[in-house]
């Protein structure tokens, strides 16, 4: 038997470093003890590049054979706003009426000590039965997945591809449940693109417009074509593509004063129908065609991928239905996660908590359902070391 490892107190512990991208503030400290409490051998992986702060992720590996089942997930959280809005503070991990009260309950320190227990308990049943793992378990913990995601799971990768380690299926702890923990798995995401498109004019007094350039008019009739769009009626396993612009600024605090400048940027959410190449090359079409002197800057959060449905997938939703009781529905909704990286190694899914209440303030998980959450990750395990490689 392996030591005793408690969910509310691992997932405390957790919450109660503030962990704000890109601070780890020792969360990973708290994880990799009780990593290394099962047998886990850890690797700490710090990164960084200029102009960016030093970023600190985990690998952890239990076992040397195959398969490699990788549980991939974040202990970085988005910052907690104004601590005065918040019923109990941020970092303590206050409990109350059967919930954890802090940031990152949900997203996703929570579920990062679900799989913590779930192994413990997958380890414990090994041993009463006296058998050993057929294979390996490992982590990949990154402390940048809320921020520009540049020095954490990407370069982990690179590490781990330099260094041997070969990872056969994945489960990102994300919290996928829309509303109660068993309803939805994803298995891909849509591709993320942002733009910032800003048109240059020439400044003027706006009653002698002859002398000036107004770069309103090239801006809006750009915007006015980019919304008008439509990009497909999306595919079988992805809804619809859409852009949404977020921002205009023209920077003029005056009202007789014509600006030099305009800019704009937007997001395209795109499915599998569409790619990056294609969607960049038009939007730079359309700022050739409407405007004379212009900048534009994009930046690919990642490309739509999809998990075809099969034996992993099929692994995870039974998994789910034997615990929750519910057939969860395969999605590929939300935004972006480390998913869009890890894609490329090997077959990722995921499951986490209800995300009811992420980034929000007094974000909270209840205690059954990280006890729910667990039972799941300890079933995933069984299904893929004992049911489908026997």
């Amino acid at each position: 038997m392996v030591a005793a490892i408690e969910i509310v107190e691992l997932t405390q512990s957790l919450i109660k470093c503030p962990s704000v991208t890109p601070a780890d503030a020792g969360a990973l400290d708290v994880l990799q003890g009780a990593l290394e409490t099962l047998g886990f051998v850890c690797y700490r992986l710090p990164f960084r590049e200029d102009n960016t702060g030093t970023v600190d992720n985990l690998y952890a590996r239990l076992g040397s054979g195959s398969p490699n089942f990788c549980y991939a997930g974040h202990t970085d959280v988005v910052p907690p706003g104004d601590i005065a809005d918040w019923s109990y503070a941020p970092f303590e991990a206050s409990v109350k009426d059967g919930l954890i009260y802090g940031r990152g309950a949900v997203d996703m320190k929570g579920a990062i000590a679900a799989f913590v227990v779930a192994t413990k308990k997958f380890l414990d049943c090994l041993s009463d039965d006296n058998r050993t793992l057929s294979g390996s378990i490992s982590l990949l913990i990154t402390g940048d997945e809320e921020g520009a995601a540049i020095n954490g799971t990407k370069k982990v990768l690179g590490w781990l591809h330099e260094h041997g380690e070969t990872l056969d299926h994945c489960l990102v702890g994300e919290p996928t449940n829309r509303a109660e923990l068993g309803d939805m798995v994803k298995i891909g995401r849509r591709g993320s693109l942002n733009a910032e498109i800003t048109v240059k004019g020439v400044q003027g007094h706006v009653a002698y417009p002859e002398a000036a350039t107004n770069p309103i008019r090239g801006l809006t009739t750009i915007l006015s074509a980019l919304q008008s769009h439509s990009f497909d009626d999306g595919t079988e396993n992805f809804q619809t593509s859409n852009l949404e612009v977020t921002s205009v600024d023209v920077g003029n605090e005056a009202t007789n004063v014509i600006p030099a400048y305009a800019s704009a940027r937007l997001n395209i959410r795109f499915g599998d129908g569409q790619d990056s190449s294609s969607l960049s090359h038009w939007i730079r079409n359309l700022c050739d065609t409407y405007a004379k002197d212009y900048n534009l800057d994009v930046r690919i959060s990642g490309e739509a991928f999809l998990t075809p449905p099969g034996a992993f997938t099929r692994i995870v939703s039974s998994a789910v239905e034997e615990v929750s009781g519910t057939m969860p529905t395969l999605s590929t909704s939300g935004g972006t996660s480390a998913a869009r990286f890890i894609k490329d190694i090997c077959p990722v899914v995921e499951f986490g908590l209800v995300g009811r209440t992420m980034h929000k303030v007094d974000e909270c998980v209840s205690i059954s359902d990280l006890e729910m959450l667990s039972g799941v990750y300890r079933s995933v395990l069984e299904r893929y070391f004992l049911k489908i490689n026997k």
